[in-house]
């Protein structure tokens, strides 16, 4: 029953679309936008059982209305469907220059935080008389307090 009842819709949307471009004319509607989400898988994906896809391929209009939205709104791929692409590939299309903007923008933050640490006097540096070996001592200061 329920595959008679789909058969039965496909065959009036067949014949509600005739030979337009679009339900409602030349322009796209909301309900080719939901015609067209519905229609796209059946027609493109392998299902366990084709008897659906197969009736939906003997209505030449409503394939060629799907293959016509899919060259026009997804024109990258030129309307047809490809399975998606495999770790490697994404990480051969990353960007080549990856590590190279990690590093640059790790060394212009450290620079950053330094020239910021020795403008506002948080870290200075002292040249002045060195003791022997060059090294100044460092001296404690600690205060006495009276009681």
């Amino acid at each position: 029953q329920l595959y008679r009842d789909a058969r039965e819709c496909l065959t009036l949307l067949s014949q509600r679309l005739g030979s337009q471009k679009f339900f409602f004319g030349d322009s796209p509607a909301s309900l080719d936008a939901f015609v067209f989400s519905r229609l796209a898988p059946l027609l493109k994906a392998k299902l366990p059982n084709g008897k659906l896809q197969q009736h939906l391929k003997s209505l030449q209009n409503l394939c060629n209305y799907c293959t016509s939205i899919l060259s026009l709104y997804f024109p990258w791929d030129g309307g047809k469907m490809h399975p998606p692409a495999s770790p490697s590939e994404l990480r051969a299309e990353e960007d080549p220059h990856k590590r190279r903007n990690q590093l640059l923008s790790v060394l212009v933050g450290l620079v950053a935080m330094l020239g910021y640490a020795f403008l506002s006097g948080i870290v200075s540096i002292q040249r002045g008389g060195a003791g022997p070996g060059g090294h100044q001592p460092i001296a404690l200061e600690e205060e006495e307090e009276e009681e």
